[in-house]
């Protein structure tokens, strides 16, 4: 009884050690085709134009300038025209504007907004036709500057006229809410 139990167990080790024999190479493959891609990687990650830039997602700096911006601009008929530009997000805009006298009432203009990046300018584009499109040139991060579609300041005694100040810049709100 022991030699047979003594047989039996060599016969099972054999047949353990014969099925798993085919599955050496194939592991054997597997761990070299690892050790190359990550060879490959390494080898990328130290090229110099390849840093942590290369896999980052580009950054869409027109979300920089998402938000409120108040501001009194000119008026030639009264004592001036109260502003709010809100830039949303997908690039829609809406401007309400408010002449500064007793009970009037306010104008609302919907449309999309493009941002470019060389010229540091926004233009508001409306949804209905009939408001020409607006420029802004971007002062810095709270402050948009109307101006012609040249690019040209527009004509104004006071030199802090057409400007829109973002709303967490603007320490006193004396401009409309929305």
């Amino acid at each position: 009884m022991l030699a047979i139990k003594k047989q039996l167990k060599q016969n099972l080790a054999l047949f353990l050690f014969s099925s798993l024999l085919p599955a050496i190479p194939v592991m054997a493959a597997t761990d070299l085709e690892a050790q190359e891609s990550f060879l490959r990687m390494r080898a990328k990650s130290q090229q110099s134009e390849t840093g942590h830039a290369g896999h980052e997602a580009p950054i869409d700096k027109s979300v920089d300038f998402h938000g409120v911006f108040y501001g009194f601009l000119p008026c030639k008929d009264c004592t001036g025209i109260k502003a709010t530009l809100s830039l949303k997000q997908k690039n829609n805009y809406l401007l309400v504007t408010q002449p500064a006298k007793e009970s009037s009432r306010e104008f609302y203009e919907k449309g999309k907004y493009t941002w470019d990046e060389e010229s540091h300018t926004v233009v508001l584009t409306p949804k209905k036709g009939g408001q020409s499109t607006r420029h802004y040139r971007i002062e810095n991060e709270g402050t948009l500057i109307q101006i012609n579609e040249d690019g040209s300041m527009l004509s104004s005694d006071d030199e802090d006229s057409y400007v829109l100040k973002r709303s967490d810049m603007v320490k006193s709100r004396e401009v409309h809410f929305h």
